[in-house]
């Protein structure tokens, strides 16, 4: 099949990486961290196209954002002018640290699961402090301020790392502010509109030539973008529901297990 030697891809596996685009972006588990890992165990060539796909696939997952909550953003200005703000210090980062996050970031997976444990840490340690009544968490997002969309937006930035989440930066970065775990949440699928979109279409910018000179790369692409919007729109009223009642101990603990598996494949893998 001609696709599968020019893209080293196959619609079974965009429908599957679609999936877990659409599961895992807005958890704050990094979608990128799993998009990465899940390409080499269903054999995914680590392509340009590839890491095209990857990006580009995370708009269909903001899609449900907008479908969901575009009537509420719209009646409130102030708060699209502070998530616009809060956009501008992630914009900068990813613009300077383009080629880095590609070259670097992206090819490290010792880096990645590391980062990836690390947060999982952080998630468990900040909850352990919430819990010993250290802060307490009353904020909704109609109290955000100027300051504090700033904060955020840089807070988010760090998320140029894949392992750390965008979601679970936001997350955290808000709980820290005394903002409730639901609401940050909320703000975090807010803020992902300006923020993937434009990474996802300067990336495509970028990368014009994969599908502009070859028909089936274009549908490859179209079939993991509807998959991650179907599967996101269910992942968004999921996570809603759940961190109303729940904490980030279960994804911290998670990530840590995830990543220890990893480790221990890792070394497995040499050791044979």
């Amino acid at each position: 099949m001609k696709y599968i030697i020019l893209v080293g891809m196959d619609f079974l596996q965009a429908i599957i990486l679609g999936i877990v685009e659409g599961i895992t972006e807005f958890l704050p588990i990094s979608s990128t961290f799993h998009l990465i890992f899940a390409s080499k165990l269903i054999g995914v060539q680590q392509n340009d196209f590839a890491k095209l796909f990857e990006v580009f696939i995370q708009s269909g997952a903001i899609l449900s954002v907008v479908v969901l909550y575009f009537g509420e953003i719209i009646k409130d200005r102030q708060l699209i002018k502070k998530t616009l703000v809060a956009f501008i210090p992630t914009a900068l980062v990813g613009f300077v640290l383009y080629k880095i996050i590609k070259e670097l970031f992206f090819d490290s997976s010792s880096l990645m699961v590391a980062v990836f444990i690390g947060v999982g840490a952080v998630f468990i340690i900040f909850e352990y402090v919430i819990k010993q009544n250290k802060v307490a968490l009353t904020k909704t997002i109609h109290k955000l301020s100027y300051k504090h969309a700033i904060i955020i937006g840089f807070v988010q930035a760090l998320a140029v790392m894949p392992g750390v989440s965008r979601a679970g930066a936001v997350l955290i970065g808000m709980m820290v502010l005394r903002y409730k775990r639901d609401e940050a949440a909320k703000f975090s699928f807010i803020l992902a509109v300006p923020t993937i979109f434009a990474a996802s279409f300067f990336d495509l910018y970028k990368n014009r030539d994969y599908f502009l000179n070859h028909g089936v790369n274009l549908i490859l692409l179209v079939t993991g973008f509807l998959t991650a919007f179907v599967t996101s729109y269910i992942g968004i009223k999921w996570l809603i529901n759940y961190l109303r009642n729940n904490t980030l101990t279960g994804f911290g603990t998670y990530r840590i297990i995830v990543g220890l598996v990893l480790i221990l494949i890792t070394l497995k893998t040499l050791l044979d």
